[in-house]
């Protein structure tokens, strides 16, 4: 069974989530704005999505990443842009009205107070959403439970490990070639833990290369996470 901690509005910790930091910004465009302006297909408006990219500073999507590729951003461009939004519709958090993208009272109970946002949005984020569906292949197969996930990274990550160390301790071994496992549990594990600001990772000589980046728990996990494997880790580490 996994247990959160209720983590507090002042936790310093909470500077380790992407997330929280994305949603928060969010909020404070919407109370100074009245609203995020809506293109015709209901998606982020060009202005906000340039101002999120600036504002948000998300590893691996910042505003100079995103401008390498694209000289104009849409919110497709920005993958993290387009969870929030989904996340925010999915909870009922917000919603579209007259074109714009406006808070519901539970969005707005949120505002103001990040540690409320995390106890609330993440959880929902890591357990209920079918990370699977962002991936460029269909046909990776089912990789596990998160309790499974979370109790082994909690020890495997205690120092740092790369991807293609928590992949050989899951699965063994890859094939030659193409290694959907490794892209599986990339997109569907550890990529989801970084965005909620659980793991940190670090890029080895690729960005691109999940296998030879550097993975960590951030003081978050060790803030957030109530775990069986807690007893294996040090107890000078442990919370």
């Amino acid at each position: 069974m996994i247990t959160f901690r209720e983590i507090d509005d002042a936790a310093p910790a909470l500077a380790h989530s992407p997330m929280v930091r994305g949603l928060e910004k969010t909020f404070a465009w919407i109370a100074e704005n009245g609203g995020i302006p809506l293109t015709p297909s209901k998606a982020f408006k060009r202005v906000f999505v340039h101002w999120a990219a600036s504002e948000f500073d998300w590893p691996g999507h910042t505003e100079a990443d995103l401008f390498a590729v694209n000289k104009v951003l849409i919110e497709w461009d920005f993958p993290p842009l387009m969870l929030l939004h989904d996340l925010m519709i999915a909870m009922k958090l917000g919603r579209h009205y007259k074109g714009q993208f406006r808070l519901t009272k539970a969005g707005q109970a949120l505002v103001g107070h990040p540690g409320r946002i995390f106890n609330t949005v993440v959880p929902f984020f890591l357990f209920r959403v079918d990370h699977a569906a962002s991936s460029r292949f269909s046909d990776e197969p089912p990789l596990g439970n998160w309790d499974i996930f979370l109790n082994v990274l909690n020890v495997e990550t205690e120092d740092g490990a790369t991807g293609a160390d928590l992949r050989r301790v899951f699965y063994g071994e890859p094939e030659p070639g193409f290694d959907a496992m490794m892209s599986g549990l990339y997109v569907q594990v550890l990529r989801p833990l970084c965005w909620a600001g659980l793991l940190a990772k670090q890029n080895g000589a690729s960005p691109y290369r999940s296998e030879d980046a550097m993975f960590a728990k951030t003081p978050l996990w060790r803030s957030a996470l109530v775990l069986d494997t807690d007893a294996e880790v040090a107890p000078a580490t442990r919370h």
